[in-house]
């Protein structure tokens, strides 16, 4: 998913307001990159954005093991089937299911995990490439492809395979054929083969889960590192806000809406709707650290974006609770509430624009 585009849409909002003689323009705002407080203005503070971040990196790197050492479980069981899966089902379904179950359990733990940190990274640049690696990227060669490869421990190469969330996940619940077998197995012990049951490649889920762990270092590292700034906090803000469309467009393609007709191979576990709510708290942590700071500009401004925030989340999380208790949701009722939830981002994150404006706080494109 390309985070970038409602950047566009949002330049136009701004350029059709008038500047007044006192505001910066577009062009001062680019070149002044230094984010020293001027005019005896206090700096916003930041420290609570990167600690938040952290810690919660820290939290997802405990899931990506428990999911590493889940899947080298799985695959160590397949090697010594000589990856004959039928037989291993047959032989060994008992610590086959428990290995399995266990690597579920801890994706489940893991990619909210993410999405509680993904407003952060994809909306700060030096960070964002994470974000296509791990949980935004598409497969193929094109301009939002997820830039790695993946090599299994036969040689294979897996050329660009998309995002490893969605790699996991397509392997896991079985809805990519190519990272998984024709061995369907009752792995909770219920008596019949449900959705998503089934002995994945254990190539496959063994790269892709140590892949993960890798990255999410990676990731945890450049975090480490990063210093951030106020334009990095106002263009996570003006960056991610407005993606209310693409994660409700995601949402209605996904088997929480289309059902089985649904062809779309990731999301199918969590609800988008679930991912949209932790998305927003992450942001909620952004405003917070520059809400002194918007403040000291116009306190009014400051509590209509706070507002406009928990409104927002407010808005997601009531469709998810009439999505919990069991209403099956149209394309059609999906598109309207994609739209009215993107009404609501788009006013909000212009307003965010404007105060960066009178900051003069560059958004980095």
């Amino acid at each position: 998913m390309k985070k970038w585009l409602p950047f566009i849409l949002l330049a136009l909002l701004l350029a059709a307001c008038t500047p007044s003689a006192d505001t910066p323009t577009s062009t001062s705002q680019t070149e002044n990159s230094d984010d020293t407080p001027t005019n005896g203005r206090s700096a916003a503070d930041l420290t609570a954005i990167k600690e938040y971040l952290l810690t919660k990196a820290e939290t997802l790197h405990s899931s990506s093991l428990a999911l590493q050492t889940a899947a080298n479980d799985y695959y160590q069981l397949a090697e010594a089937a000589d990856f004959d899966y039928a037989a291993l089902w047959q032989q060994n379904a008992e610590a086959t299911a428990a290995s399995l179950l266990t690597a579920k359990e801890a994706w489940i733990a893991a990619s909210p995990g993410y999405e509680q940190i993904e407003g952060i990274v994809a909306g700060v640049p030096t960070l964002a490439e994470y974000d296509v690696i791990l949980d935004a990227g598409a497969a193929g060669d094109g301009e939002d492809a997820a830039p790695y490869d993946l090599t299994l421990a036969d040689g294979r190469i897996l050329q660009r395979p998309g995002n490893l969330f969605g790699v996991l996940e397509s392997a896991l619940w079985g809805t990519v054929p190519d990272y998984t077998t024709t061995v369907a197995a009752d792995l909770d012990g219920s008596g019949a083969v449900d959705f998503g049951e089934g002995l994945p490649d254990a190539l496959v889920l063994k790269a892709a889960a140590d892949a993960l762990v890798s990255y999410v270092a990676d990731m945890q590292q450049a975090s480490q590192a990063w210093q951030p700034s106020e334009s990095d906090a106002f263009t996570a803000l003006v960056v991610m806000i407005p993606t209310m469309n693409e994660y409700f467009e995601s949402w209605k393609n996904s088997r929480f809406v289309a059902g089985d007709a649904s062809t779309q191979s990731d999301f199918v576990v969590i609800s988008r709707l679930a991912d949209i709510q932790d998305i927003l708290s992450s942001l909620q942590v952004v405003h917070t650290g520059i809400s002194p700071l918007i403040v000291e500009v116009d306190a009014a401004q400051d509590e209509q974006i706070a507002a406009g925030l928990s409104n927002l989340k407010t808005f997601v999380a009531d469709v998810y609770q009439q999505e919990l208790a069991g209403k099956q949701f149209t394309a059609e009722e999906a598109d309207l509430l994609g739209s009215e939830a993107q009404d609501q981002a788009t006013a909000l994150a212009g307003q965010v624009a404007q105060v960066a404006a009178q900051l003069n706080v560059p958004i980095q494109e």
